[in-house]
């Protein structure tokens, strides 16, 4: 097991400041060769189940800030398997300054003209209960490995908490054709809400909602789906999409490291394998029906169960 930190951003009540970016304490957990198994790692948005008014826990801290540049700076240089001091003290470091330390167990990191950098802080009531597995890519043993993270859970007392949702990620390198991505805006567009319907969308899960009208203006303009795909690619990315959707394109439009994907977030949280390799199995049929051709709306409906 190897502590890391783990990047989140949470909306802010701080006037001239929307967000506050964080850095939470996650835990990788790697097999006897140093293979990754999974991660574990805190989930911003759930937050009904905590009581807010409970202690911090000893040892439990979140570093955060309102640049995300400084940030991914401390975690490059800053212990996770230690406290907030070791977290903060190789950035202060760089900047030629010391952490400073405050009563009820703060610390912040300034520069030399006394500019915040970070500020390390205990995390809030009950902050550390939530966890959210993060497997590597997933092959034909899928539901052996999902069930192998799953049954632990739940033998240890584990639970789904009330906002949660089960999000999966497809390798998007099929789907990189002006042609394929315009079939999938006007599928989603189109059959969104009877998807949500079957695979049972969690009502109270947050960051959910469709897309920008630009991007079905985008792709349905005249000689879009004839464009090679950088130049598909370079005309979706001015469009500023988020990944805080119900199917999620930034990482596939804009490369992000790491995540060559096309995400689905509308999966209900569920803790036994069979119903989320249904799911998965539900969109892998879709997607290679969208790189195929344009669905009929029998084929839809006889997908989505209406028939």
């Amino acid at each position: 097991m190897r502590p890391f930190f783990h990047p989140q951003s949470e909306l802010s009540l701080v006037p001239g400041t929307p967000v506050f970016e964080n850095l939470t304490i996650g835990f990788e957990v790697l097999g006897a060769a140093g293979e990754p198994i999974a991660r574990c790692v805190d989930d911003l948005t759930l937050q009904d189940d905590l009581d807010r008014q409970c202690l911090p826990q000893p040892g439990c801290f979140r570093i955060v800030g309102d640049d995300l540049r400084l940030l991914h700076l401390v975690a490059r240089t800053g212990r996770a398997d230690a406290g907030p001091l070791e977290a903060l003290a190789p950035v202060c470091q760089l900047f030629g300054t010391q952490p400073e330390l405050f009563p009820g167990g703060m610390v912040r990191a300034c520069d030399e003209s006394r500019a915040p950098i970070a500020i390390a802080t205990p995390l809030p009531g009950e902050r550390e209960r939530p966890c959210e597995i993060v497997t590597p890519p997933l092959g034909a043993d899928r539901a052996e490995r999902l069930e192998a993270l799953l049954a632990p859970a739940r033998e240890l007392g584990f639970r789904i908490a009330r906002e949660s949702a089960t999000h999966v990620h497809f390798d998007a390198a099929p789907l990189r054709s002006a042609r394929t991505i315009a079939r999938l805006v006007r599928f989603f567009e189109r059959w969104g809400p009877e998807l949500r319907r079957r695979v049972g969308t969690n009502p109270a899960c947050r960051r959910l909602g469709g897309w920008p009208d630009e991007l079905r203006q985008t792709v349905s303009e005249p000689g879009f789906e004839d464009l090679d795909w950088p130049a598909a690619q370079e005309r979706l990315q001015a469009l500023g999409l988020s990944k805080y959707c119900d199917f999620n394109l930034k990482n596939l439009v804009h490369d992000i490291p790491g995540k060559p994907t096309f995400e689905v977030r509308i999966l209900p949280g569920l803790a036994d394998a069979a119903p989320i390799l249904k799911n998965i199995e539900l969109f892998e049929t879709l997607l290679r029906r969208l790189i195929e051709g344009e669905p009929t709306d029998e084929w839809a409906k006889e997908l989505l169960g209406m028939t």
